[in-house]
């Protein structure tokens, strides 16, 4: 099996150097962006992105932006050739964040109101258009690169495949737990791939594109990406039941809690044994006191659910490691893909 090694550096230090590095060159292209937009919808969009902040932190992680940049100089480019595709799908998931917002009636965003609370329900659905359409023009506008037009093909499809994964997630809140309409592992996780890997996987292939990669190459990143995003996701699923409050800034049992339907659940659910019915029961109720949801965890953990989602996110992020290993890069580079894998899931060591 390949796995991620340990490097000299610790991981914090490639990924400070790496996320600090596609952030100062991808900023000043959504700063150009959002003024495009004018000075009333573009106020709200500096108030998003948190430009008036001075800690890094609150304007977000750079996740996509930075793998577009690692896999530019992966393939021996410089990082300038990657812009447009960091700009585009930073301009992408900020779109997304906004009306994930409002869709799910999430009232803080980065330790702020989100926009719809601050601006209204009307300049949020507007501002996430905008933040799109902005995308598509960096990558089809004047002086774009010679890729563009098919790195912007690329993002329509990687859209395509969040907005349908939305609505699947959306969908899997109004199935049963159980019986032929409940929702399978197959199906979560072609769920998971869609929401979340898509654009990781659009992050590092157009990276690549823009800076001369030929096509084998690219789908050898997107599958990095999107394995990257499957290991995130099933990791994220442990965390949400068990993870530390402290760390993950999520309440314990958190996922239970909202009768979220996420993989360690539908696993247990899909096991044998007398402890399914007690949790099906449980997962079912209408009313469930703290002790339930303990209860509730408890079960799921006998019921091998936990145990399931972390084999599938070490099954994830060992494909992360096979796709490195199968493409020639800088030491560096390989090594800070590595460490942004183990930081993802919570792998530094």
């Amino acid at each position: 099996m390949t796995t991620l090694p340990v490097t000299a550096k610790t991981d914090h230090e490639l990924l400070a150097s790496a996320s600090r590095r596609a952030r100062e060159l991808t900023e000043p292209l959504l700063r150009d962006a959002v003024e495009r937009l004018g000075p009333s919808l573009g106020a709200i969009g500096f108030y998003h992105f948190r430009w008036h902040s001075r800690d890094p932190a609150a304007t977000g992680k750079a996740i996509r932006p930075t793998m577009a940049v690692l896999a530019a100089e992966a393939v021996g480019g410089e990082p300038s050739a990657a812009l447009p595709a960091a700009a585009a799908v930073e301009l992408v998931h900020n779109f997304s964040l906004i009306h994930d917002d409002l869709i799910d009636g999430d009232v803080l965003r980065r330790g702020q109101p989100a926009v719809w609370k601050e601006h209204g329900v009307p300049a949020a659905i507007l501002l996430g258009d905008a933040l799109q359409s902005e995308a598509f023009a960096i990558l089809l506008g004047e002086g774009g690169a010679p890729a563009g037009a098919a790195v912007a093909a690329r993002l329509a499809a990687s859209m395509r495949e969040v907005v349908v994964g939305q609505v699947e997630d959306i969908r899997f809140t109004e199935l049963p737990w159980t019986g032929e309409q409940a929702v399978g592992v197959a199906e979560y996780l072609a769920m998971a791939e869609a929401k979340t890997g898509a654009l990781l996987g659009f992050s590092a292939s157009a990276g690549a594109l823009l800076a001369g990669a030929d096509a084998a190459t690219a789908e050898c990143f997107d599958r990095l990406g999107r394995s990257l995003g499957l290991a995130f996701q099933c990791t994220d699923d442990v965390l949400g039941i068990w993870g530390d409050p402290a760390a993950t800034g999520k309440p314990v049992l958190g996922d239970l809690r909202e009768g979220k339907k996420t993989l360690p659940i539908i696993a247990a659910l899909a096991a044998e044994g007398p402890a399914r019915e007690r949790l099906v029961s449980l997962v079912g109720a209408e009313a469930r006191t703290e002790s339930d949801l303990r209860l509730a965890a408890e079960l799921i953990e006998e019921l091998g659910g936990r145990e399931f989602a972390e084999r599938e996110a070490m099954r994830h992020l060992t494909g992360v490691a096979d796709c490195l290993a199968s493409l020639p890069m800088p030491a560096e580079i390989r090594a800070t893909f590595e460490a942004l894998a183990r930081s993802l899931i919570g792998r530094t060591r």
